[in-house]
């Protein structure tokens, strides 16, 4: 039997003129965000007339919409009922679990030794940590096709540089706090890079340019220089 909707697991508010937030719960973690993505998928099969994007994050899908075509209280009843609908069905989209090549440390790598010396261990302690779990993606933001990791081990975290790097390579693999991403272009950025990899996360020319969604999973896996180099090589078609 379906779980009966309790009004305080979501609540739904206006952003602007134009927009409205459902948020689905307060805290990070895989079932709240697991509710987010499944408003997505039920937005995905029956959108409305006026709609023109969602935006997922952690905890909350964002919806955008023209106001001159429905207006807001026109909307919001229908957004709660469909948040209704979803807590109840309690039905999580699948995502697709990409198993991520990096090159740890080096030139590749250069705060490794730091992330390591920080937790009182190896470098090849915080590698064996890192590629151990399989990581969820909670969402895309901060730059194109970045992912925001969740399921990190906090024997591994790190705080932020104090002094940001102006570009940072695409493909990085970086850590801040309990966090661990991959930077899909280059970019500035403070997290502590440990490795990089030889993939591309986002293409322009691709129909589908970030190669993550929210609900996917990652899996990383420890390569040589050689195999960063031959993947590499492979990519760029040579």
């Amino acid at each position: 039997m379906a779980k009966k909707t309790n009004p305080d697991d979501f609540k739904c508010y206006p952003l602007g003129d134009a927009a409205i937030v459902i948020q689905l719960g307060n805290q990070i973690s895989p079932l709240i965000n697991g509710r987010v993505r499944a408003v997505c998928a039920y937005l995905d099969e029956y959108s409305f007339e006026g709609f023109i994007e969602y935006v997922p994050a952690f905890t909350t899908v964002t919806i955008y919409y023209e106001p001159w075509i429905i207006n807001y209280n026109k909307l919001l009843p229908l957004l709660q009922e469909l948040a209704s609908e979803v807590l109840e069905q309690q039905e999580v989209p699948a995502g697709t679990l990409l198993e991520i090549p990096v090159l740890y440390g080096g030139e590749w790598g250069p705060d490794l030794d730091f992330v390591a010396s920080h937790n009182k261990m190896t470098a090849a302690e915080v590698i064996a940590l890192h590629t151990a779990p399989d990581y969820l993606v909670y969402m895309i933001g901060f730059a194109p096709g970045f992912p925001y990791l969740g399921g990190m081990n906090e024997l591994i975290s790190a705080p932020r540089k104090d002094n940001p790097r102006s570009k940072i390579p695409a493909g990085s693999v970086g850590i801040a706090g309990q966090q661990t991403g991959i930077y899909p272009i280059e970019t500035p950025g403070g997290w502590q890079i440990i490795g990089r990899s030889p993939i591309n996360l986002f293409d322009l020319n691709s129909a589908v340019p970030a190669l993550l969604k929210a609900g996917d999973r990652v899996r990383f896996s420890a390569i040589s220089e050689t195999e960063f180099k031959k993947i590499r090589r492979g990519r760029n078609g040579n």
